[in-house]
């Protein structure tokens, strides 16, 4: 089993969390019960804040009490009843430093204890606070510091610390309870929301690709254009553009494909024909017959043209552009040496090869050689066979010129076009088109710098500009 397999298993089989619905959902609660923790933090501070400032204010209350008393003094079981009323252990005052037992304790207290002074503790730090009395352990209790009843006074008032835990805790869970509850009725409102503005279009926009994946050239749901001006919105739009523009190419192509092979089989019967017709010619001009003598050139120049359009029109759409092997040449020999092929037919056209001796470039030699050739041949054929043909080292690049009349607008339209970039009647337009190929196969590039009646320029880079 292949990775295009495995994984198309592993699209298939969608679990419940593979859905963007569910996600979407499952982050909607979680992103809301964060929200909710943050918020329980000072909430439940606040209730902690409350429940000591009400022992405290307690706590003053029945110290107040004792100013009714003669010398400050009560009976134990007033005492008592006194810190049962304020829910404390035991209330005492400092003053300069010395310590007054307002309300004894009725016992000995024991266990742990934690002071808590409330006088110089701030928002971070009961938060902190909150938190340990949560997890603190049984039996601790707190000493808690504030202000006392007159100024300069501070009192100490004990309290049993497992009230606050357990009003905390019950404080927490009906928090908990209403945050979960808050958090899925906001999580179906989103859900709900999330599915007909989101979900749903991108549903959509998902079975198309999918769609498109599994058979581009035959969709049959094919998204259309919607009025949404959003960021789905547009892209459901350029999907829809897309789709049409690719189902359309895939025709086009698939018709080509047929009308090539239709070509092919033309041409090679074509070529075969012509063969026959070129023997029959060849008998011909054997003939005495004046007349026979005046049209079998002008006969034998109409095959030739025809058998050059079918064999390359076959050599074209058969071959595929080579793969370039770049190594370190010599650019002036190789174009020296590509000028005496395309020259051969055309001794009355001068060629300057103006690249200096051991200038070396990164090509391949082969590409190298047939785009030379192919552009001094057009040249001298643009020359009519007279003329200068010049080739230059301008800022890493070739630069190749002749001195013929320019290249007419419509053939500099389709100037790398197959078939249709020649401006001579019996040309193909293939040989640019070739050349360019081998350009850029090699990493570089052939462009069309300047065409007029002084003549026509091409620059031939090579990869990265390297000619040294």
């Amino acid at each position: 089993m292949d990775d295009a397999e495995i994984l198309s298993k592993k699209q298939t089989r969608s679990g419940l969390f593979d859905s963007l619905s569910v996600r979407l959902f499952a982050v909607t609660v979680a992103a809301i019960l964060i929200v909710e923790f943050l918020v329980f933090l000072p909430s439940a501070a606040n209730y902690r804040a409350g429940w000591l400032d009400q022992r405290v204010q307690a706590a003053r209350v029945a110290a107040l009490s004792l100013d009714a008393a003669p010398s400050r003094m009560v009976s134990d079981e007033l005492s008592n009843e006194l810190l049962m009323r304020a829910e404390v252990l035991a209330v005492t005052e400092i003053e300069n430093g010395q310590r007054s037992e307002v309300l004894p304790p009725a016992m000995p207290i024991g266990g742990p204890m934690k002071t808590v002074d409330l006088m110089g503790e701030g928002f971070f730090n009961s938060i902190t606070q909150t938190l340990a009395t949560l997890f603190a352990p049984e039996g601790r209790t707190l000493v808690v510091r504030t202000m006392g009843s007159a100024p300069g006074r501070v009192m100490e008032i004990i309290v049993p610390e497992a009230p606050l835990k357990t009003g905390l805790t019950a404080f927490g869970a009906r928090i908990l309870i209403i945050s979960l509850l808050i958090s899925f009725l906001a999580g179906i409102l989103i859900y709900l929301l999330l599915i007909f503005l989101v979900v749903r279009p991108m549903q959509k926009v998902t079975r198309s690709v999918i769609q498109f994946q599994d058979n581009p050239g035959g969709w049959t749901q094919r998204l259309t254009p919607t009025r949404r001006n959003d960021e789905i919105g547009r892209a459901q739009n350029a999907l829809a553009d897309m789709e049409t523009a690719v189902s359309d190419s895939f025709r086009q192509r698939e018709r080509l494909a047929l009308l090539g092979e239709a070509v092919a089989k033309i041409n090679h019967d074509l070529r075969n024909s012509l063969a026959t017709a070129q023997i029959a010619s060849d008998a011909l001009s054997a003939s005495d017959d004046p007349r026979v003598q005046r049209s079998v050139p002008r006969l034998e120049r109409a095959l030739e043209r025809a058998i050059n359009l079918a064999s390359d029109t076959l050599k074209y759409g058969r071959s595929s552009t080579p793969i370039a092997r770049l190594q370190e040449v010599s650019l002036g020999d190789i174009i020296s040496e590509a000028a005496l092929e395309a020259l051969g037919p055309y001794p009355d056209v001068s060629l300057t090869n103006q690249v200096p001796e051991g200038v070396r470039g990164r090509a391949d030699p082969d590409h190298l050689y047939r785009i030379a050739a192919n552009l001094i041949r057009n040249g001298a054929e643009a020359m009519d066979g007279q003329g200068r043909f010049r080739v230059t080292l301008e800022d890493g690049a070739l630069a190749f010129a002749d001195t013929g009349p320019g290249l007419p607008q419509k053939a500099r339209d389709n100037l790398f076009k197959p078939f249709a970039a020649s401006s001579r009647r019996d040309g193909t337009g293939l040989g640019l088109a070739l050349s360019r190929d081998l350009a850029r196969s090699m990493g570089g590039d052939l462009e069309l710098v300047s065409s007029d009646t002084t003549g026509t320029v091409f620059r031939l880079t090579l990869k990265s500009g390297e000619a040294a």
